[in-house]
């Protein structure tokens, strides 16, 4: 089976969650979050996007690629030499980003609670580990 089929069978079996990891995706959610603000250039977005994580450019147009293909983004190749090629939000792009970018401010905002939770569990854990080592040395 090839990687096509695999893709396929997976999205005709839940092809929401396939729109969800497109969208929550690392690279996905930097660039809707930046194309929320306005169009880019391929190398403008690669610039924008890199300011917070450094993307290669194949992982920036494959995902430039799968959010056009599920009409999240749209984009303009004009005819001019050089070639220039910019890229925005549809409709429902701008719908997803800016859900997106409440996640982001949401996590943003909470990080401390988060962390202290991570903390406490990993504390818990390493008690319960030490319980477990006491009881194999009696």
């Amino acid at each position: 089976m090839g990687v096509s089929d695999k893709w396929a069978r997976a999205e005709a079996m839940c092809p929401h969650r396939l729109v969800l990891e497109h969208v929550t995706s690392r690279w996905g959610v930097l660039a809707l979050d930046a194309l929320l603000d306005r169009s880019y250039r391929f190398s403008e977005l690669r610039r924008e996007v890199g300011r917070v994580a450094n993307v290669s450019e194949k992982m920036l147009a494959q995902t430039l690629q799968t959010l056009e293909r599920d009409g999240f983004v749209r984009r303009d190749a004009k005819p001019v030499i050089p070639p220039r090629v910019d890229y925005s939000l549809t409709p429902l792009g701008r719908e997803a980003a800016e859900q997106v970018r409440a996640l982001a401010r949401w996590t943003g905002l909470r990080m401390d609670a988060v962390q202290q939770a991570r903390e406490a569990y990993d504390r818990a854990k390493e008690a319960g580990r030490a319980q477990e080592g006491e009881a194999v040395l009696r």
